[in-house]
Order: C-alpha cells, then sequence, then structure tokens
C-alpha cells in the first residue's frame, strides 16, 4: 500500500480557509499534532474559540479530503480550542483573563441584562471559561437572572464570585440587596467597577462579559481607563428613537479607541402565542440597516418573546431553560458570531494602551 506523507496531509488541508481570517488552517498554525501510522491519519485542529461558528463543517471537510488521499484508511480529527489573549491584558491586574467584552445600549429597558447573560451563559456552553461582571451599579439585575443572592465572600483579600449555570459572576446586587438604593456619586461608582475587576477573584477565564449600566457615563469611562477592552457589542430596539439613543453609546467606544464587535436588534419581532402570526411592534431591520451603513459586524436580532422574561424571572436563562428552543438556538448563533469576531479582533488588532478620557 502506498504510503502518505505529512507534506501530503498539510497540502490538502492548505485548501481548508477560515472564513473570518482568511487564511488556510495549516499558515493560521491551526493544525497540531499530526500522526501516520500504517494508513491512519490523526491529527488535532486547534481553533481560536471553543464557540467557532463553522467547527463542525471545518473537521468534516478536513476529515473529506485527507480521506481521499492514496494509502489513508482511517482519518481521526479532534476538534480543539485556545482562545487567543488580547493584547495589553497579560501585562495587566487581570492577565489570566483572556478577553474583557463591554455590552453596553444607550437606554434603558432593551433588554440588554437579559442579551448579556444569555450570550455569557452560551459561552460557557460551548466550552468556553466565562465571566460575567453586572457593572449596571444603580439597577443591578443579573443576580435575579442567575438565580443567586446572598452576601459575598471574601478569600485573602479577594472577592468570591458566585457561581451559577456554568460561569462565574458578580455583581452589585450582592452588596444592597433588594429594593435598597446606592446613592453614590461618581468617585464612588469609579471605585466600584475598578474593585470588581481587580480584586475579585476571576481566576483563569477565556471571556469577561460587562454588562454597563445604559447611557455613556462614568462606569464606562472607568472601565475603558482601567483595563484593555477587546470589544464592544451594542444592543438596540429597531425603532429610531431606541436606535438614535444606542448610536451614542456607540460613539463613545469609538471615541475611547475600543473596537465595535458588533450590534445586535433586540425585541426584533413577536410571534403571536395564539395565531402564530409575526408582528414588527418595534419595527424590524432598523439595526442591521445601520450596522451595514456603519461597515460594523451585525450579530443577530432576537424576537421579543414570554418564556425570555419567564426564565429571567426564575433565574434559570433561556439557553439552559428551553434549549432546543428556536430562541435559545438564536442566542447560540449571536454567540458564536460574538466569539468570530473576538478572534478577528485579536488576530489583527495593534496594541492598544489604556486610554485617557477625552475632552
Amino acid at each position: 500500500m502506498e504510503q502518505v506523507t505529512n507534506e501530503q496531509v498539510l497540502e490538502v488541508l492548505k485548501k481548508i480557509e477560515d472564513p473570518d481570517l482568511h487564511k488556510d488552517i495549516v499558515a493560521l498554525g491551526f493544525v497540531r499534532n499530526l500522526r501516520i501510522s500504517d494508513g491512519k491519519v490523526a491529527f488535532e485542529i486547534n481553533l481560536t474559540t471553543p464557540a467557532c461558528p463553522v467547527k463542525t463543517q471545518m473537521q468534516e471537510e478536513a476529515i473529506k479530503r485527507v480521506r481521499a488521499l492514496p494509502g489513508v484508511s482511517e482519518v481521526s480529527v479532534k476538534m480543539t480550542a485556545d482562545v487567543r489573549q488580547h493584547k495589553g491584558l497579560d501585562t495587566s491586574a487581570l492577565k489570566n483573563v483572556k478577553n474583557i467584552i463591554a455590552v453596553g445600549s444607550g437606554k434603558g429597558g432593551v433588554g440588554k441584562s437579559t442579551v448579556s447573560v444569555n450570550l455569557a451563559v452560551a459561552l460557557a456552553q460551548e466550552g468556553a471559561r466565562v465571566g460575567l461582571l453586572d457593572a449596571d451599579i444603580y439597577g443591578p439585575s443579573i443576580p435575579t437572572m442567575m438565580g443567586k443572592s446572598g452576601e459575598t465572600t471574601i478569600r485573602e483579600n479577594l472577592i468570591q464570585p458566585k457561581t451559577a449555570h456554568g460561569l462565574k459572576f458578580m455583581s452589585m446586587g450582592f452588596f444592597a440587596p433588594g429594593d435598597k438604593p446606592l446613592i453614590w456619586r461618581g468617585p464612588m461608582a469609579h471605585r466600584a467597577i475598578e474593585q470588581s475587576l481587580s480584586d475579585v477573584e476571576w481566576g483563569e477565564l477565556d471571556y469577561l462579559v460587562v454588562d454597563l449600566p445604559p447611557g455613556t457615563g462614568d462606569v464606562h469611562l472607568t472601565l475603558v481607563q482601567t483595563v484593555p477592552v477587546t470589544g464592544a457589542v451594542i444592543v438596540s430596539t429597531p425603532q429610531d428613537v431606541g436606535l438614535m439613543i444606542s448610536m451614542k453609546t456607540l460613539r463613545l467606544f469609538q471615541e475611547t479607541r475600543v473596537q465595535i464587535l458588533g450590534i445586535i436588534e433586540n425585541m426584533s419581532y413577536h410571534i403571536c402565542s395564539h395565531c402564530g402570526s409575526r408582528e414588527e411592534i418595534f419595527g424590524h431591520g432598523a439595526v442591521k440597516t445601520a450596522s451595514e451603513s456603519l461597515g460594523i459586524p451585525f450579530l443577530g436580532e432576537i424576537p421579543l418573546n414570554q418564556a425570555i422574561r419567564v426564565r429571567s424571572d426564575e433565574g434559570y436563562p433561556i439557553v439552559l431553560a428551553e434549549p432546543s428552543s428556536p430562541i435559545a438556538h438564536t442566542y447560540r448563533e449571536i454567540a458564536r458570531n460574538l466569539a468570530a469576531q473576538v478572534s478577528i479582533s485579536n488576530y489583527a488588532s495593534p496594541k492598544l494602551e489604556i486610554v485617557e478620557e477625552p475632552a
């Protein structure tokens, strides 16, 4: 039997291109641990995220191409992932966190926190190590959505985050439970965010998702001045007022040199539970149109659905509570699109520095 060589295997694998990084998987260094024995070929494809949108297709194509080589009787391809770290974080207080993703919106009531929770859980479901920071100081809602309450503990001078649904999370809601208000001026909010980043034992994370308060205030500036942020996600409803205000948050990130990873249209449409008709209560498609005109990735659209609200109130995000539902599928697809944009950013971005507050 003709013996296949390493060079032949690598040559056919060069025909497989990563659709986001636009290079073949051999040039990108994805192919690892290639072994050939008696016609049996085995290797790993090490991706930049476990949430890769084309992971299955890439594996299938690799098996098909290598199996077609003369002398090959069996092909085994193991899919692994090593999330790349954003430049700058390796020297910061969060050196064990590979990426920080800010989620913002222009105004309240657009479902930003619900989106943050479900995206974070979806990334964890894909196999990523995920943290979630509820930075909405004056209106923390993530403890309710994650089904955890009570005070946090401190060990060796570090605040211990709560754990639920496969991820770690921290919220100011643990320090002001129930309806107790936080009556803080800007400097106190500034210090709270700094402590939530550097004084919490986050451990090793692939992604730290930061749920920001609405608007463009102190918390946003503190975040981008304290740590190198990989990028930001904007959540908006499709109506003109919501989109116009969300653009202010988008511009804030652009002015502070934070890359926009993408924009999401939430409450995009509603499917009637009785008749099945589709209603576009807040309009539809404006966010995608805006993303195209601005040259910003459109990550996806999420419907307005009662089940999302019910599951959030129960403390069990819908991606876990109803994993086979179309809505859960939508969240997972958006999470994969987001992970792809993070990979693109880390591959192509120049070294970033902490920015100063704009004049």
